[in-house]
């Protein structure tokens, strides 16, 4: 296990990850301080607890919005025949 200091506004915060993810911790390190960023620079200084929490929510509601992707029947199609010869190859 591996610790990563990651900077949001200018504040660091160690946090374990499994090793070999230190990069990729980083790097979403550097999108939610982008993204605090944003919000400051939109409504203002904020307490600690305060960019957190509004961080917290906007972050959630941005995930929600994130459109599913759609699967047609054609594509189940292909699937289940992929899926059947497989079977077929197995059994």
């Amino acid at each position: 296990m591996s610790v990563v200091s990651i900077p949001i506004v200018n504040k660091n915060y160690p946090m374990g990850c499994e090793d070999g993810q230190e990069s990729r911790l980083i790097e979403l390190g550097r999108m939610v301080d982008a993204r605090a960023r944003e919000i400051l620079d939109k409504i203002g200084p904020l307490p600690e607890n305060a960019l957190l929490a509004t961080l917290c929510i906007v972050l959630a509601d941005e995930l929600r919005n994130v459109p599913t992707p759609s699967v047609s029947d054609a594509d189940l199609r292909e699937i289940l025949a992929r899926i059947r010869e497989i079977k077929n190859k197995i059994v």
